[in-house]
């Protein structure tokens, strides 16, 4: 799956001349997951914590204002990886507040609300004592259950994102060609199932209704088996999936727990081995930072829609 690239054409006319009669105010106070974030200043230094923040950065041309990364889920695909790769490592894993502090940023950004924790990236209330601001992206909060996940809300934190450091140009570039992208993507109609198959060996961990998962597989025409769990992931029992047995199965690839070692398992299981989709081998491939709500779920999505075209349904 390749991430979709910056507009460089009318796109970008039209969003550069509107940002023109629209740049930021400072400072700047919105509310992100119930918490008051106030910014003095467009953020000139930045961390980083999970992909979906970092490669949002770099979608926008903002990647000069990382100054550390944290609990990175894997290697940015192009056309982000070199400047991925050139990136200070805070730590692998969610960094402290301490190691946080010494890179001294303006701006927390997580990729999830349980970053900010006392022995994590910090409290928030303690960053904002610091001086330090921090931001949720919107789709992971949990101190206040957001709605149902839509493509228009992944661009809402696009927008957001490009207020918050003035980049409101290249934030409508980027979502109109993001746009333009979700609209070519053809639904399948043949009322195929599907199972979202995230993480979990005895207990599979899966999309349920109302996260990434759910939206994407509505964007691909598949009916998720676990479509009336009001969550954004699961844990289900391989019992019920088998009771549901789903036409097609995606398979989140990750570091930790790659496509290849859930297929083998799904092969050997006895419980899930004669699923239909299993013995015919209809799976779809996700990598696990475009599973979240980012800047790659619509190319994502879109590279799923054309892996869908090419599985065969005949019996």
């Amino acid at each position: 799956m390749r991430p979709l690239p910056l507009s460089l054409g009318l796109a970008v006319l039209l969003a550069s001349s509107a940002h023109v009669l629209a740049q930021t105010s400072y400072p700047l106070t919105l509310d992100n997951c119930g918490f008051a974030v106030t910014l003095p200043q467009a953020p000139e230094r930045v961390v980083t914590i999970k992909s979906t923040a970092t490669e949002m950065l770099l979608a926008l041309g903002l990647g000069d204002k990382i100054v550390g990364v944290g609990f990175q889920d894997g290697p940015a695909p192009e056309p982000w990886t070199s400047a991925a790769a050139a990136l200070p490592v805070l730590s692998d894993k969610l960094p402290s507040q301490e190691v946080v502090l010494e890179a001294e940023p303006e701006l927390v950004y997580g990729g999830w609300e349980s970053n900010f924790v006392a022995d994590g990236a910090g409290e928030r209330p303690t960053l904002a004592g610091l001086g330090v601001a921090s931001y949720v992206s919107p789709a992971a909060c949990r101190s206040i259950k957001p709605a149902k996940l839509t493509f228009d809300a992944v661009f809402a934190e696009i927008a957001e994102i490009g207020t918050i450091f003035d980049a409101g140009g290249s934030a409508d570039a980027l979502i109109a060609e993001q746009q333009a992208a979700l609209a070519a993507i053809t639904p399948d109609t043949r009322g195929l199932t599907a199972l979202w198959y995230s993480s979990g060996t005895k207990t599979p961990y899966v999309g349920a209704g109302s996260g990434a998962p759910a939206m994407m597989l509505e964007t691909l025409g598949l009916d998720n088996i676990m479509a009336d769990i009001d969550e954004g992931w699961v844990s289900a029992s391989w019992e019920a999936v088998v009771d549901a047995n789903p036409d097609v199965i995606v398979l989140v690839d990750a570091v930790w727990n790659s496509a290849e070692q859930k297929k083998t398992l799904l092969a050997e299981n006895p419980i899930t081995r004669q699923l239909d989709a299993v013995a015919n081998q209809r799976y779809l491939i996700v990598p696990f930072p475009a599973s979240e709500a980012g800047v790659r779920n619509v190319g994502a999505t879109a590279d799923m829609a054309a892996q869908l075209a090419g599985l065969s349904f005949t019996p």
